[in-house]
């Protein structure tokens, strides 16, 4: 038995298909189907179905596959130990990030992580977070920046901020008479929102949820991803919507003005870092997350007089 052999049947259980197993290991399909073979053999049991597409591990191989993936975390913490005895931060690290907090907060810390870490690579992507969270499960990605609590016994979340839900009204709204916002001044029916899979669409929806019955929605729905999309309807189309706090830091004067902060409790979202609760690369990931607290407002850090909206729909 080897790792490599190990590492084999992790990428099939992960991809569930041997050709995209083998491409993910840089090697040809037979090459990973004979290494997999052998360890069948030497343990004298099937690890996986090759009568079922996709591919699925047989009731024993779900342990074996989970034991490997066990055994190769460990396996990694020694690259861990030594690192860490040489005082150096360096090794890949593989980011996912949710669209509605990426382009206002990656800015701030890429160019500065990597200067100070020229031996790290970094790799993001942007998902929503039922994406991030499978893949965090799977070990395809190391972190996340995710709002939370997921209430995910196989995650660990270390909450990094508190980010204010703000109102950007236009003119003709009667929300931009108004100094500071009640939930129940919202109506969903006339706010711009996200489209369903944003956690940040649950989450307005949970400010408003007195003011609203679910499907009752003004005669336009226009479903888009994009925080800057709802900015762009509110300037030119009226209405209002809901935008994260660190939305506003490219906004002019005249937008700005545009902007209503909630009465106290203010509705905010817990911004975490998460990882898998068996998680590796100790010291890259309290790396990257040192270089994120570094560029967070200080009022931010502080839960004190905020209420975090849930991520799930209350219904």
């Amino acid at each position: 038995m080897t790792t490599v052999q190990l590492e084999y049947i992790v990428a099939v259980d992960t991809y569930r298909s041997f050709v995209v197993a083998a491409d993910k290991c840089f090697v040809t399909q037979p090459t990973l189907s004979m290494q997999i073979q052998k360890l069948e053999d030497e343990l004298g049991i099937k690890i996986f179905d090759r009568s079922k597409l996709p591919v699925v591990p047989t009731e024993i191989g779900v342990a074996v596959v989970e034991q490997a993936r066990i055994i190769l975390k460990e396996n990694g913490r020694i690259k861990e130990i030594i690192a860490g005895h040489k005082k150096e931060v360096q090794g890949n690290l593989r980011v996912g990030i949710i669209p509605t907090l990426a382009p206002y907060l990656l800015p701030r810390i890429l160019t500065g992580f990597m200067k100070k870490y020229p031996k790290v690579k970094l790799e993001i992507w942007e998902y929503p977070t039922e994406q991030i969270v499978q893949q965090l499960k799977q070990e395809q990605l190391d972190c996340g920046l995710l709002a939370t609590p997921l209430q995910n016994p196989s995650l660990e979340e270390h909450p990094l901020f508190y980010e204010s839900f703000v109102v950007y009204a236009a003119k003709t709204n009667n929300l931009f008479e108004k100094k500071y916002i009640k939930p129940e001044d919202i109506d969903v029916r006339e706010v711009w929102l996200l489209n369903e899979g944003h956690c940040m669409r649950n989450q307005v929806l949970n400010i408003c949820r007195d003011k609203f019955t679910m499907g009752e929605y003004k005669n336009l729905e226009y479903n888009t991803g994009s925080v800057e999309t709802l900015k762009r309807m509110v300037d030119l189309n009226a209405g209002y919507t809901i935008l994260p706090e660190l939305s506003l830091q490219e906004l002019s004067a005249r937008q700005m003005n545009m902007v209503r902060y909630f009465k106290s409790p203010e509705p905010v979202r817990e911004i975490s870092l998460v990882t898998h609760r068996f998680f590796i690369k100790q010291a890259l990931i309290a790396a990257f997350k040192k270089e994120i607290l570094a560029h967070v407002p200080e009022k931010m850090k502080v839960q004190k007089n905020r209420k975090v909206v849930d991520i799930t729909l209350e219904r």
